[in-house]
């Protein structure tokens, strides 16, 4: 996976000890209510297209900017559909790296551009398409969307987040 200068400046320090990073990710959906996928090159899953955000950067344009290097699409955040982070969403990379995402996928609509394999980022993502439910269900997912597909494909849904489970003793 690529990785920004802003992460490159964090690991000369902390090496491969887990970052706990903000991320966002785009659920773009086409007429005929599939969802966007894109294929991650490293190890063949599929995901939503999004990733982190940089210094200074909202949340609307992080995924703006990362829908459109995954996906050559340029859209616009209409709503948020989630929020999630937790020991769930750690992510080892082959070389260590050990990542912890709090991510706020949002739903967009395509504004431009043209669907590309592989859009501005051709390092990181391989292919980009939109799939049905049960289509997706069949492919090699990446482990946080296993568990969340189901809330991605309810467009009528309120926001979902999972329900805290900390109490004060």
């Amino acid at each position: 996976m690529a990785m920004s200068p802003y992460v490159r400046a964090l690991r000369s320090h902390v090496g491969h000890a887990r970052l706990l990073m903000p991320s966002v990710a785009g659920i773009v959906r086409d007429a005929d209510s599939r969802i966007l996928l894109v294929q991650v090159r490293d190890d063949g899953t599929w995901t939503t297209p999004g990733g982190s955000m940089d210094p200074d950067e909202t949340p609307a344009d992080a995924v703006v900017r990362e829908v459109w290097e995954e996906t050559g699409l340029v859209v616009e955040p209409t709503g948020v559909v989630a929020v999630y982070g937790g020991r769930n969403f750690v992510v080892r990379y082959p070389n260590g790296d050990e990542t912890q995402y709090v991510s706020i996928l949002f739903a967009c609509s395509v504004r431009s551009g043209t669907l590309q394999s592989s859009g501005d980022d051709g390092d990181e993502i391989q292919a980009a398409q939109f799939w049905s439910r049960d289509d997706a269900e069949k492919l090699r997912l990446s482990a946080w969307l296993r568990d969340l597909l189901p809330h991605l494909y309810d467009a009528d849904r309120e926001a979902w987040f999972q329900p805290p489970t900390w109490r004060p003793s």
